[in-house]
């Protein structure tokens, strides 16, 4: 099949780079998102995917938005029979819906209908689910609602952040989408709707909602800063100026301590929860660099009573 791939982050190049393998398939153009600012300079970069698709040789297109008139007339002109779609990050009107014949197929990392949205692997760390998955789907107006291809499972693991557990998805969700192309250009795959039941939506975690409630259980900070790892970064206020905080583990046997209270010795820091402490992994404060919880402690030299808030 003659596909052009829309995609923007480093999770949607293990699927490019599986269908640019793959001997079925012609990758005639990417869609990205523009170039965007990145890094400690704050520089314009291209997103990995259209380095990718640059290195390879294949066409870039970039626009502001998929309903531009220049970008939809390129890809009729490009005539995919299918554009294959992995975190474009930009809404798809249905002028380019319609335009390839096979229509738009979204690697999307839940098991549809649970976790419809932007943010799907970090709700699910956030709220504790055992399990995960990936799904492929027909692209439709309404949010992740379009008939299902196919579904693979991923377990969560108790130490998973959401980078982490992106990270597996993306490599195992590659194979999924090769597969479904597979099926759906020799016609031995038919997509099925989805349940009416059973539907989560996963709007996107913004700084604000990732900071840390000292007061709530122990389990629900550590759910929290593992959804919020590596990004937007789970944080709290120390001395009036933001903390970044890592992973933390739970210490179920320490000492009583109040919600935000820091007790520290040379090897540890650990923080009160609305039940039991945690113990700070990594920690990077305002301006600097990240650094264990015990180094930042030593230089701060915590006085007594002290809080996170």
């Amino acid at each position: 099949m003659r596909l052009v791939f829309a995609g923007t982050p480093d999770t949607a190049l293990p699927s490019l780079r599986a269908l640019l393998d793959s001997p079925r398939h012609e990758v005639a153009a990417v869609v990205t998102r523009p170039d965007a600012q990145s890094g400690r300079g704050r520089k314009v970069h291209p997103s990995p995917v259209a380095q990718l698709a640059e290195e390879s040789g294949i066409e870039v297109l970039k626009p502001a938005k998929a309903g531009d008139p220049e970008f939809l007339d390129r890809l009729r002109a490009i005539g995919p029979d299918c554009c294959p779609v992995v975190a474009y990050g930009a809404l798809l009107p249905q002028p380019a819906l319609d335009i390839p014949p096979q229509g738009w197929i979204n690697l999307h990392f839940s098991v549809l209908p649970a976790w419809r949205g932007a943010a799907p692997v970090q709700h699910a760390v956030l709220h504790g689910d055992d399990v995960t998955g990936a799904s492929t789907f027909r692209i439709v107006k309404e949010l992740d609602a379009g008939p299902v291809f196919g579904v693979l499972t991923e377990r969560i693991r108790p130490d998973d952040t959401s980078g982490a557990l992106l990270a597996r998805l993306a490599e195992a969700g590659a194979g999924l989408l090769l597969a479904t192309l597979d099926g759906v250009e020799d016609g031995t795959l038919e997509a099925r709707p989805q349940p009416a039941d059973g539907v989560s939506l996963a709007p996107k975690i913004t700084v604000e909602d990732a900071r840390i409630d000292w007061a709530a259980p122990a389990m629900r900070v550590d759910r929290l800063v593992r959804a919020c790892t590596p990004a937007p970064g789970a944080w709290a206020e120390f001395r009036g100026q933001r903390v970044k905080i890592g992973p933390v583990r739970l210490a179920p046997d320490a000492g009583k301590l109040a919600p935000g209270e820091i007790a520290a010795t040379r090897t540890a820091v650990l923080v009160g929860t609305g039940t039991h402490p945690v113990e700070l992994g990594e920690v990077q404060p305002q301006g600097k660099r990240q650094m264990t919880a015990a180094e930042w402690g030593r230089g701060v030299r915590f006085a007594d009573g002290e809080t996170l808030v």
